[in-house]
């Protein structure tokens, strides 16, 4: 059964930074995409950043570029998502998720970023 379970959200000034993980289980995650999706209050959830099963592709949507960073750590079975100068339209819920359908979600972790 696959487990996604998100850590380290929490409420931040804007300009300061935050990284988020995701501890899997369930599956093999050194061979699978993943990725990284937010839902902000009242509206869609959206496509943040992926990462190929290699480490070695990115993708991230237009708003987070230069900002954050994916990473992930197959020893650890761990996805990372490295926010550096957060904004208060990156306040959301985020979810990490699983390739290659990403229909798969943790219970999310809460980032609100606030002055």
């Amino acid at each position: 059964q696959v487990q996604l379970v998100e850590s380290g959200g929490g409420l931040v000034l804007p300009g300061t930074s935050l990284r988020l993980s995701c501890e899997a289980s369930g599956f093999t995650f050194s061979s699978y995409a993943l990725g990284w999706y937010r839902q902000a209050p009242g509206k869609q959830r959206e496509f943040v950043a992926t990462i190929d099963q290699h480490g070695l592709s990115y993708y991230f949507v237009k708003s987070v570029k230069g900002r954050f960073t994916i990473s992930r750590d197959d020893a650890k079975n761990t996805l990372y998502l490295q926010m550096n100068d957060l904004k208060p339209e990156d306040t959301a819920v985020y979810y990490c998720s699983k390739g290659p359908n990403f229909d798969t979600w943790g219970q999310g972790t809460q980032v609100t970023v606030s002055s």
